[in-house]
């Protein structure tokens, strides 16, 4: 099993004060770059969608065998210890920025990094197939593929994450990881080949990176994108 490795003179002193105060500030905030954030902090009690990114990571790696339920207990604690000896990192069942970083989640700036090729571990592509299984019900085999693309495209694009698993988990980035469908469906032999069709080079969207049906409530921004064609329910656009 392979892991991520780790990798004179004196000032004029100047007060500003009341509103010039806050327009520094502000231009401040502005400027910091906003990707800084990074994953949560988690430990034993922590609940929520990061905790079962981090159980599915460590199940995906042999280390976990719990259910994906969101809540950091006793199990999944012990899985983080045991990662984070094997993998010498600091064992105290805090999985905090280095610990994301090996498991290879941890999120960085936007403006650090350049776009980088694909590359696919058997648990992304698992990841993948999961993806396609909730998202894809009832589409024909290319809206599967082109489901998968997607993902795959972001992958390569400096607006998002550079990791097939940054991309999927990243905030209400799709439907079925935030209302949890992802982890309740197993998926079909369909969906692993067309994990497997994407990874391979096929995408039906032509670059796309966005998806929606178009018969369901979605954002009005949304539509400002370019629209590149439908496959099946959904429409593809750039």
């Amino acid at each position: 099993m392979q892991t991520v490795p780790l990798r004179g003179g004196t000032p004029r002193r100047w007060v500003p004060t009341g509103i010039l105060t806050l327009v520094l500030l502000a231009v401040l905030a502005a400027a910091a770059p906003a990707a800084l954030a990074q994953r949560p902090t988690l430990y034993w009690g922590s609940r929520g969608q990061q905790v079962r990114v981090l159980q599915w990571r460590l199940q995906e790696w042999g280390y976990y065998r719990g259910p994906i339920d969101g809540i950091f207990g006793n199990s999944t604690s012990q899985a983080v210890r045991r990662f984070q000896a094997r993998n010498g990192l600091r064992v105290d069942g805090i999985v905090g920025p280095a610990t994301w970083s090996a498991l290879g989640l941890g999120w960085r700036a936007q403006a650090q990094r350049a776009a980088t090729p694909v590359a696919a571990r058997s648990d992304d592509l698992t990841l993948l197939a999961r993806l396609i299984e909730a998202e894809g019900q009832g589409e024909p085999y290319e809206g599967m593929v082109a489901i998968a693309a997607v993902v795959l495209n972001r992958v390569k694009s400096p607006k998002f994450p550079n990791t097939i698993a940054g991309v999927i988990f990243q905030p209400h980035a799709f439907e079925s990881v935030t209302n949890g469908l992802i982890w309740r469906r197993t998926p079909s032999a369909l969906a692993w080949q067309a994990a497997r069709d994407a990874l391979n080079g096929w995408d039906p969207t032509y670059g796309s990176l966005f998806f929606w049906n178009p018969s369901k409530p979605v954002s009005a921004w949304i539509w400002s994108r370019p629209v590149v064609r439908q496959v099946g329910a959904h429409v593809f656009a750039l």
